[in-house]
């Protein structure tokens, strides 16, 4: 890109350098012009030096009067504002979406009959007969089939329940299909690669929408409550973006600029993260690691505090019942020992693998479904999968929970009070110890009939979620691939923990293992589990790891995520560099130019590109000498979306871009005669300021205003009469400063346009469009 050039107007005493001053007497832009169509790539230079014109502009009115420096003040404390907004908003959007999944993932199974808007647990809470040992059982809650039919228990209850939990599923996925495909098509996948790829400056018109974060927040509770491996918590990131385009569109300081505009969304994102696991810090990290393209250090304190208020509001409304914004809470009583840094390895290396195999098939299956008749019937295909889904899903008790419960029972320590069968161990009446320090026990049968459901329940979730993600409704991949890590991790840590139990003279188990001591914790093998699975397929580090501390409360077991995040991303990195957002916006062919890819080739772009024997040339526009009978010509005849600036046809050395929408708009706004000639200028000159009165233009824009007349007035074969000769006054020279042809482009040499001359052709200046 060439460096910026001045212009300097006719007047002996000033001179006026770079875009900026001539600005000054610009009131309103040239009509069209920097707006872009749907599927272009925003030009972040010219949207930065608008936001600085705009400021330097407000700056220098709020010296005149008190009023305009409120505006100022307004204008400064505005982005902070939307920051609020969004927090509030994105935070009771997402209270509303746990608090409906709840309510619908138990409705497959039965209805509350104190209040059918209860969820199973919410109605056991206000039951006086429920006993501890039997907190999931009150009488208040029934199942359909003891609704239905009287009898709880039988094969022909479990055979009705069965059939209405598959209705149900097919249902809820049947209406959040039809949703996204009649009403809002964008609403449908997870939406980060999208917002990657906005972020980076894409334009897609509508995906930010209104109608799309309502279709979006009603299909994503539907979805969920289906029973389909997915989850809620990617999506909350395409619903914290959509608040955040709303509220752009209040203030002109944003929704008049893209650069901008993007700033906020990058916000937005980390307060989607934040609400979806109450991990405020994670979702700013996660904001300034995987998803923004350019994150100044403005946007990483107001992202702070919009996730700060996304995060307050969430606690607020207090979904999950527990007084706590972490989603899995975990209390650990042990400490981990350096010699399971092994088993922490080895769960890595698992995710890797496992992150690799997701990405590798998935993307298949989607290359199969954009390419053959699959992809013509979305809805059939979720009805397909989600009836295999809810019919393999209900016998097992580990895939027939909502997979978030399923999370955090797998997370959990085994204490003394807990009732599910992975803390069926065999206890010793003659070990006095308190109840909160559970030392380790023989597996009893309940554990491995647990592992059996586990391993079965690992095979489902593998399987299932590769053909899941990527269907028409909205779908996560954050719960599902947790969940396969964590399911992994639990039966790893329940071997290690028998191992180490009827081994414990080992050598490797002597050191840090005693009879009759808490040694290993499975719980804990759990949560390095799911943040390896997590990190293999999204290729997060540093973010994911605050996640999942912020997520569970485990402070003190970072090591053992940051040594299984490391591993699992050598692991995939080995085999492929992509991660499955990364993955998705090759597939779907986003201009997605990632700033964290290295090339290490030298070849250069002359050494392979050579024109073939019957393509026509370059369609190129020159500085100084193209006509706009030529750019005419050139966009009648080709279908490019913009023409590269170069100096001349001898030297074709580049110095800007200009786009096809923004050269004809200003053609048939500006230039209305075929025979000037153009020259494009480095500063961001409007054309409109030539048709402005003079008492509002001044003495320059009268001037220019005269050149053009003059211009159009000769290029028609006319000769000015003698009136308009005294109302627009001959200019003087225009003086036009470029880099010296020859060199490092530090000194300029000054070159003259000869003034108008009647008769002759006469240059007109267009805006600079670079």
């Amino acid at each position: 890109m060439a460096a910026a050039e001045g212009v300097s107007l006719p007047t002996p005493t000033e001179e006026m350098n770079g875009a900026g001053t001539l600005m000054d007497f610009l009131d309103e832009p040239f009509p069209d012009v920097g707006t872009y169509e749907d599927f272009h790539t925003i030009d972040w230079l010219r949207e930065k030096s608008r936001d600085t014109d705009r400021h330097r502009k407000i700056t220098s009115k709020s010296k005149e009067s008190i009023w305009e420096l409120i505006k100022s003040l307004l204008d400064a404390w505005s982005g902070w504002v939307v920051m609020l907004l969004i927090g509030l908003l994105s935070g009771t959007l997402a209270g509303v979406i746990d608090l409906a999944v709840d309510w619908m993932t138990d409705l497959k199974e039965g209805v509350c009959l104190s209040a059918f808007w209860y969820s199973h647990e919410q109605c056991c809470w206000t039951s006086n007969q429920t006993t501890f040992a039997d907190r999931d059982k009150c009488p208040q809650w029934q199942k359909w089939a003891e609704l239905m039919t009287g009898h709880a228990e039988g094969a022909g209850a479990y055979l009705l329940n069965y059939f209405l939990y598959i209705l149900w599923a097919l249902l809820f996925s049947f209406l959040a299909v039809s949703l996204v495909r009649v009403f809002a098509p964008y609403a449908c996948g997870s939406g980060i690669p999208e917002i990657k790829t906005i972020l980076s400056g894409f334009i897609i018109r509508g995906y930010l929408g209104k109608w799309t974060l309502l279709i979006k927040t009603v299909t994503l509770v539907l979805a969920v409550s289906s029973g389909l491996s997915l989850g809620k918590e990617g999506p909350l990131v395409h619903v914290a973006c959509c608040c955040g385009n709303l509220f752009c569109s209040l203030f002109s300081k944003y929704s008049k600029n893209e650069g901008k505009r993007r700033e906020v969304l990058s916000a937005a994102a980390a307060a989607g993260v934040s609400v979806a696991f109450g991990a405020p810090i994670g979702g700013v990290l996660f904001s300034l690691e995987e998803v923004s393209y350019y994150f100044p250090l403005k946007t990483l304190w107001r992202s702070f505090f919009a996730a700060l208020v996304a995060a307050f509001t969430l606690r607020s409304i207090n979904p999950f019942g527990n007084s706590r914004l972490v989603l899995f809470y975990v209390e650990y009583h042990t400490p981990w020992y350096m010699a399971e840094l092994v088993p922490f390895i080895l769960l890595g290396v698992f995710g890797g693998l496992w992150g690799t195999l997701f990405i590798r098939a998935n993307i298949a299956w989607c290359r199969r479904r954009k390419t053959t008749q699959l992809g013509k019937y979305p809805v059939l295909e979720v009805i397909i999968v989600t009836g295999i889904t809810a019919l393999l899903a209900y016998p097992n008790p580990y895939t027939r929970r909502s997979t978030s419960e399923l999370i955090s029972e797998l997370f959990n320590d085994c204490g003394a009070l807990e009732s599910s069968q992975l803390c069926d161990y065999y206890n010793n009446p003659n070990m006095s110890r308190p109840v909160d320090d559970i030392p380790d026990r023989p597996a009893g049968p309940g554990v491995y009939n647990a592992m059996w459901q586990l391993t079965l329940a690992l095979i489902f979730k593998i399987v299932i979620t590769i053909f899941t993600f990527g269907m028409k409704i909205p779908s996560g991949l954050f719960i599902p691939s947790m969940a396969v890590g964590a399911i992994a991790g639990r039966i790893v840590g329940i071997a290690v923990e028998q191992m180490a139990y009827h081994h414990h003279d080992w050598i490797i188990f002597k050191n840090w293992c005693r009879p009759g001591a808490d040694c290993v914790t499975p719980g804990l093998y759990a949560m390095v589990g799911a943040a390896a699975c997590l990190g293999g397929v999204t290729r997060m580090t540093v973010s994911l790891v605050v996640i999942m501390f912020e997520l569970t409360g485990g402070l003190e077991y970072i090591v053992p995520l940051m040594a299984a995040a490391v591993t699992s991303k050598w692991v995939a990195d080995a085999f492929g560099k992509e991660g499955i957002y990364e993955s998705h916006i090759q597939l779907n062919g986003y201009p997605y130019l990632d700033v964290r890819d290295e090339f290490t080739h030298r070849t250069l772009a002359t050494d392979v590109m050579r024109p073939r024997r019957n393509d026509p040339p370059l369609a190129v526009l020159t500085q100084d000498s193209t006509t706009v009978e030529d750019v005419e010509t050139l966009i009648k005849d080709t279908d490019y979306n913009g023409f590269p600036v170069v100096v001349s046809r001898e030297s074709e050395r580049l110095i800007g871009f200009v786009q096809r929408r923004d050269l004809t708009l200003a053609i048939s706004e500006s230039v209305t005669t075929t025979g000037k000639e153009l020259f494009f200028l480095d500063a961001d000159i409007m054309v409109s300021v030539l048709r402005k009165r003079p008492s509002e233009a001044g003495r320059r824009g009268e001037q220019l205003r005269g050149l053009l007349h003059r211009g159009r007035t000769a290029a028609a074969g006319q000769q000015p009469s003698a009136a308009e000769a005294a109302s627009h006054p001959e200019p003087q020279p225009l003086h036009r400063h470029r880099p010296h042809a020859h060199g490092d482009g530090g000194g300029h040499l000054p070159q003259t346009r000869p003034a108008a001359v009647p008769g002759h052709q006469e240059r007109v200046s267009l805006p600079q469009l670079l």
